[in-house]
């Protein structure tokens, strides 16, 4: 029975492919190929920057931020950027101009919301903030004001003492990158300029589908950062956090092989980075094309199937080559008929960097 069920299973897999190569037209497609294309909306990207303080980390968070708008434009995502300094003729300071323009992005939209925080940051033992020019921003503040938006979401603080901003602000559907593993890493930290570099760079995408994800941006810059501390014989103050399950707890880049996790956490957890997965500021063509409605059901079916190998040991291996069967089936017929829509361009061409390293 195991047996036949196998041969069951990879005769489905290898017509799923043929579905996918050669005839389009098999898929048992539900929707029509209009209300496949047309592409997403925009995301949103808002770069915060904070106070520098000496001249020369000035000069480095200004890199930073022209490198991660130069992305966004790429991404063609509404860019916008407060800090370092007050806009001339501005009222207020720039703590209430972060917290109206978070304000008036739109709350409940299927676009993701990019937040980028470049800049320094401090922990008292209870309290971490993000320097500004002005008052700083605790990590209660920040949240506070993102309590509102029901869209996803990507924190990226590459802040020193940045950690407690993890537990502030993590929940569902939401990434959430530090520079720190604790508020206590309170020196320079250099993750930030690995990241923004790996959000632009093919190099960084891992899975070579043709674009990078939060998660490989992540595993990427984090590996960056370890080499730069051995490379200088020096001991590593900054250690980065990613978590994307909501437990406040997050993970470090050593959890992944490649993009696959080695490591598992404790008790009926889920591991983090499955959702980091899914967030792609640079979009390969394919990804472009689909809509909202498509994205979000290639996400359900790729969710359910983590979730699946998650249980695979407590199965029975009919059963599980069966489910998976029936996963498969409708995550094939889905890229089947945006491929007759778009009259199969091909979609793992990579997108040329915007930077070198």
């Amino acid at each position: 029975m195991i047996v036949s069920m196998k041969k069951k299973w990879i005769h489905t897999a290898v017509a799923c492919v043929l579905i996918l190569l050669i005839n389009p037209g098999l898929a048992a497609a539900e929707k029509s190929a209009e209300a496949s294309l047309g592409g997403a909306g925009k995301a949103d990207l808002l770069i915060v920057v904070g106070a520098g303080g000496l001249e020369q980390y000035q000069e480095l968070f200004s890199e930073w931020t022209s490198m991660l708008r130069s992305v966004g434009a790429q991404a063609q995502a509404n860019v916008t950027v407060v800090g370092p300094e007050l806009p001339e003729g501005s009222t207020g300071d720039l703590k209430d101009q972060l917290q109206s323009t978070i304000e008036s992005l739109s709350a409940e939209t299927s676009e993701p919301l990019w937040i980028a925080m470049i800049g320094h940051g401090t922990f008292d033992g209870r309290t971490a903030k993000f320097n500004m020019a002005g008052p700083d921003v605790s990590s209660q503040e920040l949240a506070e004001w993102l309590k509102p938006l029901k869209r996803p979401l990507a924190v990226m603080n590459t802040a020193s003492a940045s950690a407690p901003f993890l537990n502030a602000l993590s929940g569902p559907n939401r990434v959430i990158l530090t520079a720190t593993r604790d508020g206590f890493e309170l020196n320079f930290a250099r993750f930030g300029s690995y990241l923004v570099k790996a959000l632009g760079s093919s190099t960084a995408d891992l899975d070579k589908d043709g674009q990078t994800s939060l998660l490989e941006a992540f595993i990427m810059a984090s590996r960056q950062v370890d080499e730069f501390y051995e490379v200088e014989g020096r001991l590593a103050s900054e250690h980065a956090l990613l978590d994307d399950t909501g437990d406040q707890k997050g993970i470090a880049a050593d959890w992944f092989k490649g993009v696959r996790p080695v490591k598992q956490p404790e008790g009926q957890s889920k591991p983090d980075g499955r959702i980091a997965s899914q967030f792609h500021l640079l979009e390969n063509t394919l990804e472009k094309q689909m809509s909202l409605e498509i994205k979000q059901r290639r996400d359900e079916l790729e969710q359910a199937i983590f979730e699946l190998r998650d249980h695979r040991t407590d199965m029975d291996e009919a059963a599980y080559f069966e489910r998976l069967e029936a996963l498969l089936i409708p995550f094939a017929e889905l890229y089947a008929e945006l491929d007759q829509a778009t009259e199969s361009e091909d979609s793992s061409s990579p997108e040329d960097d915007l930077y070198f390293e």
